[in-house]
């Protein structure tokens, strides 16, 4: 465990978690032996598309469709890995949330906003009808969405890409989790609008005490709105720094990421690619900081 890790409450506590999916060649291993604890802060992990970040918030859910294994999985003192499957589904949606990347695709398209949410109160709350209203249209307006009564009864494509990213976060706040997984909650979004969504998460987050997994790409966005940052590569964690201080990485990977960065201080150059090398997929970094 990084010394990172030392100075944070154990919300979750993951320890050598992997995720596996069976094919014709043999096991693909999306996530490979990462390890990690959280508590009631903002946690960011970043990579490039397949480097195992969504398939670890699925599998911290228990929704992931591969084989999963760790060492500890703990969620608030709870042993997830020993939960049957009636034990995860009250605390998925209760205690722990996630909002996926496109809610176009999260949304029932048949079906309206407000009973999409009034159906996840009834369920996850056991709250009466006129209850989840009160509750939903609360909801809607603690995400800054001007007119909630209208947007209650209007169906998903009646909506914007950003009003779609708020009514997800509502609609996974409801239950006031303790642990919040945006899954690139920002990345359809124009940046007017991304800032307002990471404004509203950060408010609610400081607001009600909860732990948030920011998962991106977005090096500059992450390292301005987190606490922390887990880098990932090929399924490995192989850096974990803090977000103040992104611009000190010392893994090659992390460094090949900044340096693709544009700048606007160097114009009219083509951009950098990144470099791969296999020895990345065994450098981790010492206690520290040294490559080894």
């Amino acid at each position: 465990m990084s010394h990172l890790n030392k100075l944070y409450g154990n919300l979750l506590e993951v320890e050598n978690l992997n995720v596996e999916f069976p094919s014709v060649y043999g096991a693909v291993h999306a996530v490979r032996n990462i390890s990690f604890n959280m508590g009631r802060e903002k946690v960011a992990i970043v990579g490039e598309s397949g480097s195992g970040k969504s398939q670890a918030g699925r599998a911290l859910l228990g929704l992931s469709q591969g084989n999963v294994s760790a060492d500890k999985l703990r969620f608030d003192g709870l042993n997830l890995q020993n939960l049957s499957t009636r034990a995860y589904r009250e605390i998925r949606g209760k205690r722990i949330s996630m909002v996926m990347q496109d809610p176009k695709y999260s949304l029932n398209p048949v079906m309206t906003i407000g009973k999409q949410m009034v159906e996840a109160c009834q369920i996850q709350m056991k709250l009466s009808k006129k209850q989840s209203y009160k509750r939903c249209i609360d909801m809607l307006e603690a995400v800054r969405i001007r007119n909630p009564q209208r947007v209650f009864k209007a169906y998903p494509h009646e909506v914007s890409g950003g009003m779609g990213q708020r009514i997800m976060i509502a609609m996974m706040l409801l239950s006031n989790p303790d642990l919040l997984i945006a899954d690139e909650p920002t990345s359809a979004l124009d940046v007017t609008v991304q800032l307002q969504v990471l404004a509203i998460m950060d408010d609610l987050v400081k607001e009600r005490g909860m732990g948030l997994i920011l998962i991106s790409h977005d090096l500059p966005l992450v390292a301005s709105f987190c606490d922390r940052i887990l880098v990932m590569y090929a399924g490995r964690i192989v850096e974990e720094i803090e977000a103040s201080k992104l611009e000190q990485a010392q893994h090659p990977y992390t460094k090949g990421l900044l340096s693709c960065l544009p700048s606007n201080v160097v114009k009219g150059q083509p951009l950098s690619t990144l470099q791969r090398q296999d020895s990345w997929l065994n450098a981790t970094l010492g206690s520290r900081g040294e490559l080894v």
